[in-house]
C-alpha cells in the first residue's frame, strides 16, 4: 500500500497544507487543503473518503473536489463518491456545508436516486472494507465526534490518531495490533497547553503521557502531524527534549519522526 501525504499541517500558510492523505490511488484519509495538489485524473480516481471529523482544516476540500471532477464522473457514469464519517461528522456535512447555501447538496445532484455523492455512516471498533483495504474504526478524544484510522497493510498497520486528547482506548487497541508505522498529532507547544486541554488536542508534555501508554515491548516509527505553523519549530524542539529523556516507564526512547507534505510511503 502507498500512502501519500497530502497536507499534515494544523493550519495553512506557504508550503502548509490541512490533513489529508491518499492510500494507492482511490482513498483519501480526511480532505484537508492538501488535496488542492492532485490533479484532475487524480481527483477523479477517488472512489471513497474517510472522514475523522467534521472541522474544517479536515473537510475544506471535499466539496471543491466533487465539484472539480462532477462532469468527468458524470460522463464516465462513475458511482457515486463514497464518504464513510461518524452521524455527527455526516449531520455537520449536511447541515453546514452541503445545504444548498454553502455549497450544492451532491447527495442529491443529479438526483437522490443517482447521486454524485453518497454518505456511509461508521461507528468506533467497526471494521470496513474500503477500495480493498480493511480499515479499522479507532476511537479519538476531540470537541466534536471524531475517530481516527488504522489500514491493514503487508507491513503491518499504517494508524493514524485523528484529532485527540488523553485517549486510553485508543492505545488499548494500539497495543493489540501490529503497527507498521503510527501518525499523531500534536497541535499546540507546551506554552500553550491549556489551550491545547480546551480545545482537545495534544502538546509535546500530553503527548509524552500518550507515548508511555504504549507497550515496552513494542517499537514504530512515530511520525508527528497536526502542528500549527506558527509553533512548529517550539513544538519540534519541545518533543526533541523529551524524548532525550528516559521514559517514566524505563530506559524506553521511541522513533519520533516529523510528516511534511509530499512524503510517499510504501508499506
Amino acid at each position: 500500500m502507498r500512502v501519500r501525504v497530502l497536507g499534515c499541517s494544523g493550519a495553512i500558510s506557504q508550503g502548509c497544507r490541512t490533513t489529508s492523505f491518499l492510500l494507492d490511488d482511490d482513498v483519501l484519509i480526511d480532505a484537508g487543503t492538501g488535496v488542492g495538489d492532485l490533479s484532475l485524473d487524480e481527483m477523479a480516481r477517488v472512489d471513497h473518503v474517510l472522514l475523522t471529523h467534521s472541522h474544517l482544516d479536515h473537510v475544506a476540500s471535499l466539496p471543491l473536489m466533487l465539484d472539480a471532477v462532477a462532469a468527468r464522473r458524470l460522463a464516465a457514469g462513475a458511482a457515486p463518491l463514497v464518504v464513510h464519517a461518524l452521524p455527527g461528522t455526516i449531520s455537520a456535512l449536511k447541515v453546514h456545508i452541503f445545504n444548498n447555501l454553502i455549497w450544492p447538496d451532491f447527495s442529491t445532484i443529479p438526483s437522490a436516486e443517482t447521486p454524485l455523492m453518497r454518505f456511509v455512516p461508521i461507528t468506533v471498533g467497526e471494521l470496513l472494507r474500503v477500495g480493498g483495504k480493511h480499515i479499522e474504526v479507532l476511537p479519538a478524544v476531540h470537541t466534536v465526534p471524531a475517530v481516527g484510522y488504522a489500514v491493514d497493510s503487508p507491513s503491518g498497520h499504517w494508524v493514524f490518531s485523528g484529532d485527540t486528547e488523553r485517549n486510553p482506548a485508543f492505545w488499548q487497541r494500539v497495543n493489540r495490533i501490529d503497527v507498521a508505522m503510527l501518525i499523531i498529532e500534536t497541535a499546540f507547544s507546551d506554552r500553550e497547553r491549556e489551550l491545547a486541554q480546551r480545545s482537545l488536542h495534544l502538546a509535546p508534555s500530553s503527548l509524552a503521557d500518550e507515548l508511555d501508554q504504549i507497550d515496552r515491548s513494542r517499537r514504530f516509527p512515530i511520525y508527528i502531524t497536526h502542528t500549527k505553523p506558527a509553533e512548529t519549530g517550539l513544538i519540534m524542539e519541545e518533543i526533541r527534549r523529551f524524548d532525550d529523556m528516559p521514559s517514566r516507564g524505563g530506559d524506553v526512547r521511541h522513533d519520533i519522526r516529523w510528516l511534511s507534505a509530499g512524503q510517499t510511503f510504501e508499506l
